[in-house]
């Protein structure tokens, strides 16, 4: 009996026609393109990187606005727009096509007459289904003349309403969308065999891409929802940590005046637009994550973050201030203190003060050591001490420049603290008769590369830890720690995670090479201390010595040694 497989079934899709095709090049900007996948730098009339497609320390990835191509001049990748998305994303041709269209809101023609119905259509329609509904709801129109937003805004943002769950399924339905269609986008969802609308009786604000595509909404309550805001859930168009709200109107001004203001709320946004700051965007329900980097660095803008300054948005800023330090960027923190916030301050006229505060923002170096300092007793002599520790762990997550800057900072802050106290990691005490050493040394760059591999690739961390112990680190010890606690957020091992000079080692065969490296010279430090160590009985040196000559001969024959207990 011949028993036949059935093959699964698979989507093929139709041809798309060669002129839909040059159609959608034309529309492509591929720095646009590119950006949203790595950060970009300027360099010259191109933009540099580094490859996303090798390891490397140097950016040696170019991209050409002028030719729109890029080019890898270390591994040789190179193509233009489509040919980046279908490498980087793994994708077919056509599939990378389509992911493209989708995305710039480009209809594409097929060769047969059974085209597929553009996902971007289904968004771009529910938003004009939203903006039609709030001229019927004079309570949603209330609330945006009472929080003081004007008509052209709301015409200039897109802003809407969504009904009722089985309204906006019927809609969906009358227009020949699928369910499956609406739930891949996140504006529908199911659950028990049931669907549901995600945006019921809210106040809708559509988000853009980049390049100006409807990828989601966001949607404000008016009847009492616990939630007050909700966002689309994440989808294959929608990733609020790559995403600002208004990002798309606001590029213009951003890339002219060389400066962004980042708020909380999307009513901020569109009130400090009606006040003249049309360089403002927001996050999206979410802090800034390392993520947003690539659109935040596009233009080189100096960075102001304006949060609120309640315990919440205190906390978020700092969070941000110092990721964004870290990595190097220029700006600085506006706190609106008594419950105010942007939007409350447009709407009183206070737009000169607005102004005066994002011209003098905190800068973000001081404001991260203000709070920490802050939160100490100072009176306590060992609170003092935490201060100045907590203090001099930031700073090693910032150039060597702003190190020895700051430090002189710090000493003003911590009364009886003077700059010369104040040791950056390996600027400690040194044992006696060694010298001390640059942390730009290998040893120190090895200990980097060692934390750089955890953050890459947890399941390394067992292996790692059967050999060294954060011990035996003589620089980085706290961020090798930190890191193996999960604390991703710490920003010591933010400040590793996005130094893209600090290369993991890649690999099993890597990974021992360097191990045997490190537990070498380790051993043979910890050899010569023993012998000058004068508080170490003379009688067991001798003992300790064979015993650490033997761990370093095995080493030698490139056999790791575990560690002891």
């Amino acid at each position: 009996m011949r028993i036949f497989c059935k093959a699964p079934l698979r989507y093929t899709l139709p041809m798309i026609s060669q002129d839909s095709i040059e159609g959608l090049k034309s529309r492509l900007d591929i720095v646009d393109v590119i950006g949203n996948y790595v950060e970009l730098k300027k360099a010259g009339s191109n933009y540099k990187a580094c490859c996303p497609f090798h390891d490397e320390k140097t950016p040696s990835f170019n991209v050409s606005p002028q030719k729109q191509i890029y080019h890898c001049f270390g591994c040789g990748a190179g193509g233009d727009a489509i040919k980046f998305v279908m490498e980087h994303d793994k994708l077919s041709y056509p599939e990378a096509i389509e992911k493209l269209a989708a995305q710039y809101n480009y209809t594409l023609h097929y060769t047969t007459e059974n085209r597929q119905q553009q996902r971007s259509q289904l968004l771009e329609k529910l938003n004009d289904y939203y903006q039609g509904l709030l001229d019927q709801r004079p309570d949603a129109q209330a609330y945006l003349k009472e929080r003081g937003i004007f008509e052209s805004s709301i015409e200039h943002f897109g802003i809407g309403y969504a009904p009722a769950s089985q309204q906006t399924l019927t809609f969906l339905k009358s227009n020949l969308f699928t369910m499956a269609e609406a739930i891949e986008l996140g504006v529908a969802g199911s659950e028990g065999g049931r669907s549901f609308a995600r945006f019921i009786e809210r106040i809708t604000f559509p988000i853009h891409a980049p390049n100006g595509t409807i990828v989601g909404f966001g949607g404000r309550t008016i009847s009492g929802h616990v939630a007050k805001y909700v966002n689309s859930p994440q989808t294959r168009l929608f990733n609020k940590s790559r995403l600002l709200y208004a990002y798309h109107l606001a590029k213009d001004a951003i890339y002219k005046r060389r400066e962004m203001i980042v708020t909380e709320g999307y009513l901020d946004v569109v009130m400090l637009h009606q006040a003249g700051f049309i360089n403002a965007v927001a996050t999206l329900g979410t802090a800034l994550t390392t993520e947003h980097l690539p659109l935040l660095r596009k233009g080189e803008p100096r960075i102001v973050m304006a949060y609120d300054g309640d315990q919440a948005g205190r906390n978020a800023a700092l969070k941000a201030a110092r990721m964004l330090s870290a990595a190097s960027f220029d700006g600085g923190v506006v706190l609106f203190e008594g419950g105010l916030d942007p939007a409350d301050m447009v709407k009183s006229g206070q737009t000169e003060t607005l102004g005066a505060m994002f011209r003098t923002p905190r800068p973000f170096i001081e404001f991260v050591l203000e709070e920490i300092i802050a939160s100490y007793d100072l009176r306590d002599p060992r609170a003092k001490e935490q201060a100045m520790q907590e203090c001099t762990g930031y700073l090693k997550t910032l150039s060597p420049l702003m190190q020895e800057e700051y430090k002189r900072f710090i000493g003003v802050k911590i009364s009886g603290v003077s700059a010369s106290m104040i040791r950056i990691g390996n600027q400690g005490a040194t044992p006696q008769g060694s010298a001390p050493i640059r942390r730009d040394t290998h040893r120190d760059i090895w200990e980097l590369s060692l934390i750089k591999t955890v953050i890459e690739h947890p399941d390394m961390s067992g292996q790692i830890l059967d050999f060294i112990d954060p011990s035996m680190l003589q620089y980085h010890a706290r961020e090798f720690e930190a890191v193996l606690q999960g604390k991703i957020d710490d920003p010591r091992v933010m400040a590793v995670a996005v130094d893209d000079s600090i290369r993991a080692f890649s690999g099993e065969n890597d990974l021992k090479a360097e191990l045997a490296f490190f537990l070498r010279k380790h051993y043979e430090r910890e050899r010569q201390r023993i012998l000058r160590d004068p508080s170490i009985d003379p009688a067991k040196k001798p003992f300790l010595n064979r015993q650490l000559m033997g761990k370093i001969e095995q080493l030698k024959r490139g056999k790791l040694v575990p560690l002891e207990g």
